[in-house]
């Protein structure tokens, strides 16, 4: 159990039969009345965000993350399998459970995956991840206005926005919590 006074970004809670991450929250101490705290939730399970209120110095059920570092092997039809790479044990993790992430898996790559009790939640990604551009249409010369960018196809199939100078092979830095373009590897 935790206080609603001792609330931190990243914090995981369980609410309602659901489990939810903190992305951001306010003490807030009005005039008149009570305090109390104003804050948006990621449910971890559907990734939908809520707000919430709450009393100040509400008591509420922290959750339990383990975190397991594995393995990215392969994606299988609608499921991703990653191994233990200790134990060798491999597990599948519905494709639902990773939308954002997948866009940012290469085979072989090592994640953190995260469970609560015996029920997998998902994958934890590194901050950024160096991507090789599959595909894209040559920078037109002189066309540097305004730093202007195109569209670059990676190799996981993800499109996202890159400068002019970037080519086909090169090899790019994307932050994964964003999405977007960082630099060149």
């Amino acid at each position: 159990m935790t206080s609603t006074n001792d609330f931190k970004t990243g914090l995981t809670i369980e609410h309602d039969g659901n489990i939810y991450s903190i992305i951001e929250f306010q003490h807030v101490k009005p005039g008149k009345g009570s305090a109390f705290v104003r804050s948006k939730l990621r449910n971890l399970r559907s990734g939908a965000v809520i707000e919430k209120t709450w009393r100040a110095g509400e008591k509420v059920q922290t959750a339990m993350i383990d975190k397991q570092d594995m393995q990215y092997l392969y994606a299988a039809g609608d499921a991703y399998v990653f191994m233990n790479t200790a134990t060798y044990e491999q597990i599948e993790i519905p494709i639902e459970r990773i939308d954002h992430e997948k866009n940012f898996l290469v085979e072989t790559m090592t994640v953190s995956v995260k469970r609560y009790n015996d029920e997998i939640i998902g994958v934890e990604l590194p901050e950024k991840v160096a991507l090789t551009v599959q595909e894209t249409v040559p920078g037109v010369k002189g066309n540097t206005v305004n730093n202007a960018t195109k569209d670059a196809t990676l190799e996981t199939g993800y499109l996202v926005q890159v400068p002019m100078f970037i080519n086909e092979n090169d090899k790019i830095l994307i932050n994964t919590s964003t999405g977007k373009y960082m630099a060149k590897a």
